[in-house]
């Protein structure tokens, strides 16, 4: 019985400790913007590793989900003699809710682990160490840039799903499906109002922080992580558990989000 709250106080006491150095982690490095010089050069830098490179993933993920929801509302609305309704259907679906997210999760599973790896790889190998031993703040060089472009391009990304998706839910629905075109722009154009735009925009930016908070953090933080080990496979471990739980706290904040916006 003692040592099983032995084992219950040391969990919780770390579960402090990591929440505690995650939280330094991203006072820190949103503290970096308002340091100077600001390395703006190393922030376009990364806009096109986590922005511009995934934007042919985003391309064909929005495109195809687009299309799969012109198919499932056609037959949906259908049953109700209400087809003029899918362009609607398809835009608030993507806008509200499905544009943020599968983008957000896409980002993390392609920037996100890349940025994790990266960072593990650096502290294993003692480079943020030889960065503090010259004098450089590694935030403000390293982690301040990825923060910013991250914050940058998910939202930006989130709009090219939007667009995208709402293009191919055009496509199935009034191209494959017959739907009279008119009525499905028109039916987007009378429901969409600047409200579910704003609440799109608000659920890429937190989504975006989130991403980078954790991804980055686990990366900077492997060497202190219980049951990561050292090496390859403490940065493997690492990675896999900062996709997982951005995953988590994307889907989980979503729904805090759209239950404080609706």
């Amino acid at each position: 019985m003692i040592r099983y709250l032995e084992k219950i106080g040391n969990n919780t006491v770390w579960i402090l400790e990591d929440l505690g150095r995650m939280g330094f982690f991203l006072m820190r490095g949103l503290g970096g913007v308002f340091k100077r010089p600001f390395r703006f050069s190393a922030m376009i830098r990364q806009v096109r590793l986590i922005g511009a490179n995934s934007f042919w993933v985003i391309f064909f993920i929005a495109g195809f989900t687009g299309m799969v929801l012109g198919l499932q509302g056609y037959y949906t609305l259908r049953k109700f003699g209400s087809e003029g309704a899918l362009g609607s259907a398809v835009s608030l679906s993507l806008i509200r809710e499905l544009g943020p997210v599968l983008t957000a999760l896409m980002v993390t599973g392609r920037a996100g682990s890349a940025m994790c790896a990266e960072i593990g790889i650096m502290r294993n190998s003692e480079q943020l160490d030889a960065l503090e031993c010259m004098a450089v703040d590694p935030f403000r060089y390293l982690i301040t840039p990825k923060f910013l472009a991250t914050i940058i391009s998910v939202p930006i990304l989130t709009l090219f799903f939007n667009v995208v998706g709402i293009f191919g839910g055009f496509l199935a629905g009034c191209g494959l499906l017959g739907v009279n075109p008119g009525a499905y722009w028109s039916g987007m154009e009378q429901s969409v109002v600047n409200q579910d735009i704003n609440m799109g925009i608000i659920k890429s930016f937190v989504f975006a922080l989130l991403i980078v908070w954790v991804c980055a953090g686990r990366g900077y933080y492997v060497h202190v992580i219980r049951g990561a080990g050292f090496g390859a496979e403490g940065v493997s471990k690492v990675t896999t558990q900062a996709v997982v739980l951005s995953s988590i706290a994307i889907l989980i904040w979503d729904y805090l989000l759209t239950a404080i916006l609706l």
